[in-house]
């Protein structure tokens, strides 16, 4: 009896509420047509408040069902077959799977309508009292099979909706599983091509910082070996990520702040001043933009603009932190090295985030000037 406790439950709370409360409506109407059609011998005005009663119990049906059943059942008493009660059986059937208490309530619906043929002499102990039972159980057994139908194809809705969100999930399954071996590929495409040749770089600046006596030559190698050794140290971290997954297991490396500008320009590779100014306490996220920045930027004048002297500076200007970062054209020869302009994309986009500014263009000697302006606050 719980399951068909829990299964009247879910009946009666399915649907929205405007439409349940106008289809009752509709069939309190068609219960009080077949009172006013039937024009029944009533004369005792109990008679016509158990009628009344019956009728108005419908409004109720969804809430108690087996309850608007009984107060239904005297109504075949008096009039035979009723509207009011197969509604009410109707309901039953929609909201429970008990065969028993079905099969009880057709026999007892079926009984009762018979009682008043038996009261008024129309019904004899003959071979015709088969075809009156059969007469009076033909409308319960419709409205308790019409009822299941209705509790079928609900529960086929609810099993199809069932059905589609397992299917869904699988198809998110199958994605991220396409994805993961996308980015096991990713990794080791840079594990073995790109580590193998930033290796490379680090061993053949090693061997030339040894081979050579020139001091600047010597500088540059330093440089590129030690750039070589902190990009493969990246690179094996972010091949790790790759492989987690994103699960969880390998966590993002700790994220840069101001307090690392000053080993960012030593080691940028180039001839460069660090110029800072007072600061208020700034946020993380605005910190990471203003070093990203300026990692940017010393990164394309070492690409762009060989043997340029770069300053750096960052103070703050009028209630904002600007980081602005300027080199002198080139006085060696540029060497042409692929570039899709992404990094000045991504500081332009970090601006947006931060509700800043961001600049990148040509000066008026030839050099280049990258500034990033964002609020203190």
């Amino acid at each position: 009896m719980n399951a068909a406790s829990a299964r009247l439950r879910a009946w009666r709370h399915s649907g929205s509420r405007w439409p349940a409360v106008a289809a009752d409506a509709g069939l309190v109407a068609v219960a009080a047509a077949d009172l006013w059609f039937n024009h029944l011998p009533v004369e005792a005005w109990w008679d016509h408040v158990v009628l009344a009663v019956g009728v108005l119990a419908l409004m109720l049906r969804r809430r108690h069902p087996l309850a608007v059943f009984a107060a239904t059942l005297p109504m075949p008493l008096l009039m035979g077959q009723s509207a009011a009660s197969l509604i009410a059986l109707f309901t039953v059937a929609c909201a429970t799977r008990n065969r028993w208490l079905l099969t009880g309530c057709a026999l007892v619906y079926a009984l009762f309508s018979i009682t008043t043929w038996w009261g008024d002499g129309s019904l004899r102990f003959d071979s015709s009292w088969l075809v009156w039972g059969a007469y009076a159980l033909a409308p319960a057994g419709a409205a308790v099979f019409l009822g299941q139908l209705v509790q079928t194809k609900r529960e086929l809705s609810r099993r199809l909706e069932e059905i589609s969100e397992v299917r869904e999930h699988e198809q998110a399954l199958a994605a991220q599983k396409v994805l993961a071996q996308e980015r096991a590929h990713l990794a080791r495409e840079m594990h073995d091509v790109v580590s193998h040749q930033v290796s490379l770089i680090a061993v053949r600046a090693g061997a030339l910082q040894v081979s050579t006596r020139e001091p600047i030559a010597q500088d540059a190698a330093d440089t590129i070996q030690t750039l070589a050794a902190r990009t493969l140290d990246e690179l094996r971290h972010m091949v790790g990520v790759l492989r987690a997954g994103g699960g969880g297991e390998v966590g993002l490396a700790p994220q840069p702040t101001l307090a690392g500008l000053g080993e960012l320009v030593r080691g940028a590779g180039v001839e460069a001043e660090l110029h800072t100014g007072p600061l208020p306490d700034l946020s993380p996220p605005v910190q990471r933009a203003i070093y990203r920045t300026v990692q940017e930027a010393l990164t394309n004048a070492r690409k762009h603009a060989p043997g340029a002297a770069v300053r750096v500076r960052v103070a703050e200007e009028d209630g904002a932190v600007l980081a602005e970062v300027m080199n002198t054209p080139p006085t060696r020869a540029v060497v042409p090295l692929p570039s899709a302009k992404h990094g000045l994309i991504g500081l332009e986009q970090r601006a947006e985030l931060l509700r800043g500014t961001f600049e990148a263009a040509p000066t008026a000697d030839g050099g280049w000037r990258v500034a990033l302006r964002v609020p203190s606050n």
